[in-house]
């Protein structure tokens, strides 16, 4: 394929025929492909080149010639700019179907072709959903300053309403900023390293109302910190208030060092009816509505009885497997985090779950132990991270063979790949799609495997 003689900030009017995974508008000039930001399929734009590749590249809209019947209208370009909300200009029925069609495409990549995918399952009210933000702080035109990067940058937007976020999150952002400022403490800046507060980070429990706040500084001491602690605990909702000193050049939000200022380490929230203590490096679920639709469905894949011996990988502080124990005869959560087990196994006794253990160390390692011993493993909960199941796990899961496993993922392109690998000895069920980030391009899947 000839790469097309156009070149970066030419100008074209492009026919969008497809979205990408991220969102992204598709367009074909001589079979080269361009991803347009701020375009949707079947609408015709004018656009600047951005950015040029051997095989594709980079433009963005600037005129709308033909609008798509599913563009969104009166939302603020910000939301895009910034990626916070990228899907925010397609109609939210259109981000469900677009997000069940992402999984098949992936699906059948890995010739997985066979498997149905549901519709997935979404939300009422697809705003202001996130219970957790990590804000980041800039000193701009000498003041301490919140916002979000804008797209491919680390330019900082200001802003204070953030559209996916809990609004009463956005408020604490603000009135902790203005505290900060009373003080006269400096946000960080990045190109000299200099400065102090680099992230404002705040949790938020949707069922009790509890408030946590981290501030991530450069530096352990804070001016005033006292001061500043009493005022941003006037607020009796936050119950928490962390200082996290992270003092690398790095990307990396927090740092090793997390120490509570004032009030309790950690706050309460429910997840169907059981109750958690989250701490500040606490794995929670950011969708606190969705959550109850995602463990419930997983509950449904395991088919328990009540004589299951339940294994919950990646275990966390316990949510997934706490919540489905009244429904098993044993459950075991394996999580390679000391703390997150410490967490676990407190959150059992708040519960007075008796049947719940939890142990440290990688699952791979524990499943292989329990093979040499010839343990067996009714249901098998997997909820790992982006990157999906890692190799030694594969080989630990295919050595064990659980009667079932539950795959929570949320990445159908690790998904597709892990379930092609495991496809020699487990029939895969029916996939569900679960919309835990509405407005983004992220994706949930639930699926089932039944050992052959």
């Amino acid at each position: 394929m000839d790469k097309p003689n156009f070149k970066k900030n030419d100008e074209l009017e492009l026919t969008i025929s497809d979205l990408s995974y991220e969102g992204k508008g598709v367009s074909k000039v001589d079979n080269f492909t361009l991803f347009v930001d701020n375009a949707l399929p079947g609408e015709v734009v004018k656009a600047i080149i951005l950015k040029m590749g051997k095989s594709y590249g980079f433009a963005k809209a600037t005129e709308i010639i033909k609008k798509s019947p599913d563009r969104v209208e009166d939302i603020d370009r910000i939301y895009t700019q910034t990626g916070i909300a990228p899907l925010s200009h397609l109609k939210y029925s259109e981000q469900l179907k677009f997000k069940q069609k992402q999984v098949k495409i992936d699906f059948e990549k890995m010739g997985l072709d066979g498997i149905e995918v549901n519709d997935t399952i979404g939300m009422d009210n697809p705003l202001h959903y996130r219970n957790k933000a990590q804000v980041p702080v800039r000193q701009i035109d000498g003041k301490l300053t919140t916002g979000f990067y804008r797209r491919n940058s680390h330019d900082l937007v200001p802003m204070e309403d953030f559209l996916i976020q809990d609004p009463i999150i956005d408020e604490e952002i603000v009135r902790v900023r203005d505290i900060l400022r009373k003080y006269n403490v400096r946000g960080y800046d990045e190109a000299t390293h200099k400065g102090q507060i680099r992230t404002i980070m705040i949790r938020r429990a949707y069922f009790t109302g509890q408030i946590m706040i981290v501030l991530v500084s450069r530096v352990q001491d804070i001016s005033h910190y006292k001061e500043i602690a009493a005022d941003i605990m006037s607020n009796s909702n936050v119950k928490s208030l962390y200082i996290n000193v992270n003092e690398k050049k790095t990307n990396v939000i927090l740092g090793k060092k997390m120490m509570l200022l004032a009030g309790l380490p950690y706050i309460d929230d429910e997840i169907l009816g059981k109750h958690f203590h989250i701490s500040p490096n606490s794995f929670y679920q950011v969708n606190p509505t969705q959550t109850q639709k995602l463990y419930d469905l997983a509950i449904q894949k395991a088919q328990l009885t009540g004589t299951e011996n339940v294994v919950d990988a990646y275990s966390g502080i316990g949510t997934i497997g706490l919540s489905l124990a009244d429904n098993a005869k044993v459950v075991t959560g394996i999580e390679v985090v000391n703390e997150a087990v410490k967490d676990a196994r407190d959150n059992a006794k708040i519960n007075n779950i008796k049947n719940a253990e939890f142990v440290v160390g990688k699952t791979e390692d524990v499943l292989n132990e329990w093979a040499k011993d010839n343990k067996k493993i009714d249901v098998l909960l997997v909820d790992p991270p982006r990157k999906g199941l890692a190799n030694s796990l594969i080989s630990s899961i295919t050595n064990i063979k659980p009667k079932r496993i539950v795959y929570i993922s949320c990445n159908p392109a690790t998904l597709a790949r892990d379930l092609q690998l495991l496809s020699e000895d487990y029939d895969i069920s029916d996939a569900t799609p679960v919309d835990m980030f509405p407005m983004t391009n992220h994706i949930e899947t639930v699926i089932s495997l039944n050992l052959k």
